[in-house]
């Protein structure tokens, strides 16, 4: 009896611990495995769902099938000049081929690291071949007088004409420029990938800096231009104000002119209108025409005096007598 139980003891635990290890393997959505047994690679897993393995046996190695980034650590690089800039680049990546990754890096990690030696030296090659200004900019804009200008807030108020800046002549253009650097550097780059298992989706430059050195000399640069264009704003509004004033006075000066003018008109007509009502009442009673004449005066004069020295002449002759005689 004990020499039956005991096959049954054994299937019993085998049953057990085949249930134990699990024969079943689930990969989700946005992964991808691969089933390894003693060391080499026997079959590639990309579909989410459950799957069978060999207990004790196979080995499943499970890796990301997401889009996944980079990020490289800034470095300083000569330029083509021996200028040094400070360039700090990511990318974003996947693994293509579960069993070249596996076969030549295996873990992520080593992915990391591959990945920052290839595309660090691209880009250090690629900075180093071309000058300073493709890798900082991406155009020659800054060259464009009138564009410059107007970024500035310029154009609609200062004729582009008046102004005159050293950048026109002292930029050099640029050939290419930042963009299609980081192209060259993604395809200098994404040759060396597929004997990975990797495929690199793109390199994109996150921030390029100049060093402390080269920082102070742009910064001089643009505080001179600014200063360039600062000079031009005040030329311009001298010569607006002096055409201002001077529109200013001539309105003045024509204003005043009219309103003399008119004044005169005025009073020349109040004066004839006048001579003719003092000649009309002339005409109808001289006498009295001529004692209210002499009142009036009388009026207007006698407050002034001081003293009168004699009253014995023809012009006082209504103070003593209301006839004038």
């Amino acid at each position: 009896m004990k020499k039956l139980l005991t096959p049954v003891i054994i299937v019993l635990v085998v049953i057990i611990g085949i249930a134990v290890a699990g024969p079943f393997f689930v990969i989700d959505e946005g992964e991808q495995a691969v089933i390894v047994q003693f060391g080499q690679l026997t079959r590639v897993i990309t579909d989410a769902g459950l799957h069978l393995k060999v207990p004790f046996i196979d080995e499943v190695v499970r890796y990301p099938k997401r889009i996944m980034s980079w990020d490289g650590e800034q470095k300083s690089m000569p330029t083509r000049e021996k200028q040094y800039i400070w360039v700090d680049v990511i990318a974003r990546w996947k693994i293509s081929d579960p069993k070249k990754f596996y076969e030549s890096i295996q873990t992520l990690n080593g992915a990391y690291s591959r990945m920052g030696g290839i595309i660090d030296s691209e880009v250090r090659t690629v900075v180093a071949e071309n000058y300073l200004r493709e890798s900082v900019r991406n155009s020659n804009i800054i060259m464009e007088r009138e564009n410059t200008l107007e970024s500035l807030g310029i154009g609609d108020v200062i004729d582009p004409s008046l102004i005159t800046i050293e950048s026109d002549s002292s930029y050099e253009p640029v050939a290419r420029g930042r963009r299609q650097l980081a192209e060259e550097i993604l395809a200098r780059s994404r040759k060396m990938m597929p004997e990975y298992g990797i495929e690199l989706i793109d390199v994109v430059t996150r921030q390029i800096r100049y060093t402390d050195d080269l920082t102070q000399s742009v910064y001089s640069r643009m505080i001179k231009e600014r200063n360039q264009i600062a000079e031009t704003f005040r030329s311009a509004g001298e010569g607006r104000k002096a055409n201002w004033l001077g529109r200013m006075d001539n309105d003045r000066r024509s204003i005043l002119s009219e309103a003399y003018r008119t004044a005169e008109t005025i009073r020349g007509e109040a004066d004839a209108k006048a001579s003719t009502i003092y000649a009309d009442a002339y005409g109808k009673d001289r006498a009295f025409f001529d004692f209210w004449r002499a009142v009036e005066s009388y009026r207007t004069i006698l407050p002034k005096f001081d003293k009168t020295l004699s009253t014995d002449m023809e012009y006082f002759r209504y103070l003593y007598s209301p006839t004038g005689r």
